[in-house]
């Protein structure tokens, strides 16, 4: 049985953690801070990590922090108008057999994290190297300490120290936008009477993106815009409220009274990193944002690094003791949707921040367009992220998915 050290108890490390717990395997998550504890904002559910999600039990707690979006609305930044609705709940868990789900990223990761085996966890505990033979990997920590296993498990972010050290040591790539970002009370904007349905609004140059969480106790906001401003990669940077709404001056309503009604926004800079050309290096691969972080235009980050947790779960349970087969398999399984993903968001970011006046209402004619294509219906995008099954996958039965075109 071959035992994984996971660097990172972020979301994908810690589905990678309950994933192994779940079929049987040992293992060790080593994890810096000091507690896991409230962190980041909302995060966005779709069908293709929901499958996951609940095959790894935590279907029992989603009444309890999620919301049931039921559909995307693309909106026009100066009117209010919907210019394309694609549905969500509950035509996706009827077409994909799996729901849409908003949720807090803190809730998400309480509701992994306390099913797992605390005494495989160490909090606290900072890696500064890492290294590997013929017969093991290990990590070497800031207190002195080492810890062995078969195989290392780079699960720490988009600043990773295993990436870093073993791959490729290049550094974030900075976007030139930023992410304004607050959670508000639904009881302070209750008079904006705002349907449970996922909003992206295009303007020029800016987008807001907004969604209620935590079972419709709050809504959460995305502000992304461009800025002059070097701003740090942080959750926690305070952003001043003037600042942010001024850049959203003459757009209709909406955006500017959910702004107004945060007590505290925070700005974080959008950074995502070059696909790498492998993954694994013997015993050691990464994962999740250390192996593909990508900007947020397709709410994927986090649902991509569950799927890696289930495919490398999966691959490690069934190594035997080939460990480095089973790295190799896990990469060969993921390494091409997670490389896709990255490139397509980037793309997005240019259609979501047009600043000429005519292109912005091409592109909205352009969505409208889609809308009378499809009916109504799911795109032909949304069906190939949606419908990919990570089980199917592993069993390499997943033969109607790759037949899918994907962009």
């Amino acid at each position: 049985m071959i035992k994984p050290i996971i660097v990172g108890a972020g979301i994908g490390g810690s589905a990678l953690a309950l994933t192994l717990q779940q079929l049987g395997c040992d293992f060790i998550v080593v994890e810096q801070a000091p507690e896991l504890g409230d962190v980041g904002a909302g995060i966005q559910l779709s069908p293709n990590g929901v499958r996951i999600l609940e095959r790894l039990g935590l279907g029992d707690d989603f009444p309890d922090y999620v919301t049931e979006p039921d559909s995307h609305k693309f909106v026009s930044w100066d009117s209010g108008e919907i210019v394309l609705r694609t549905p969500l709940m509950p035509r996706a868990r009827e077409r994909f057999d799996a729901g849409y789900y908003h949720a807090h990223r803190r809730d998400l990761i309480a509701s992994l994290t306390r099913r797992l085996d605390r005494s495989r966890l160490k909090l606290d505990t900072r890696v500064v190297a890492v290294g590997q033979n013929e017969a093991g990997a290990w990590v070497d920590c800031a207190d002195g300490s080492r810890l062995e296993g078969d195989v290392v498990i780079g699960a720490d972010g988009i600043h990773s120290l295993v990436r870093e050290t073993v791959f490729r040591p290049d550094a974030p790539r900075r976007s030139g936008y930023v992410a304004w970002r607050g959670v508000v009370d639904a009881g302070k904007v209750a008079d904006l009477d705002i349907p449970v349905s996922s909003y992206v609004v295009m303007g020029p140059r800016l987008s807001f993106v907004f969604y209620y969480v935590a079972g419709g106790r709050e809504l959460n906001w995305l502000a992304l815009g461009q800025t002059e401003d070097k701003k740090r990669e942080s959750w926690s940077q305070a952003a001043g409220k003037q600042e942010i709404l001024a850049a959203f001056e003459g757009w209709y309503d909406v955006p500017r009274a959910v702004i107004e009604a945060t007590d505290a926004p925070f700005v974080t800079a959008l950074h995502d990193r070059a696909p790498l050309d492998r993954w694994v290096e013997g015993r050691i691969a990464v994962m999740g944002d250390a192996a593909h972080a990508m900007l947020p235009y397709h709410a994927q980050g986090a649902v991509q690094s569950i799927e890696d947790a289930w495919v490398l779960g999966r691959c490690l349970a069934e190594g035997g003791n080939t460990p480095e087969a089973a790295l190799r398999r896990f990469e060969s399984l993921r390494r091409d949707r997670a490389s896709r993903m990255v490139q397509h968001s980037r793309s997005a970011e240019g259609w979501y921040h047009i600043d000429d006046p005519a292109a912005v209402a091409a592109r909205n004619e352009r969505f409208r367009s889609i809308g009378d294509r499809t009916g109504g219906d799911f795109t032909p995008q949304q069906i190939w992220l949606y419908s990919y099954d990570a089980e199917k996958a592993v069993l390499g039965s997943d033969d109607d998915w790759r037949r899918l075109s994907d962009w």
